[in-house]
């Protein structure tokens, strides 16, 4: 048995309707794959953890 499962990220549409990146004050789409807000514009993905997103620069990953 693994110790590893997935559960998929659930993040409320409404509160997707008026979260921005805190960078560049623009659009923010999931990424319901990897359980991020991407951010196109700062080139960064902000982590969602217990269906709560993350939105510090410092906790974001940094996108090619």
């Amino acid at each position: 048995m693994s110790d590893t499962f997935h559960t998929p990220v659930s993040v409320d549409p409404r509160l997707l309707e008026v979260l921005v990146c805190p960078v560049t004050r623009g659009k923010l789409t999931l990424d319901r794959k990897t359980g991020e807000l991407v951010s196109r514009g700062a080139k960064l993905a902000y982590p969602i953890r217990d269906g709560v997103p993350i939105m510090l620069p410092e906790e974001a990953r940094t996108l090619d």
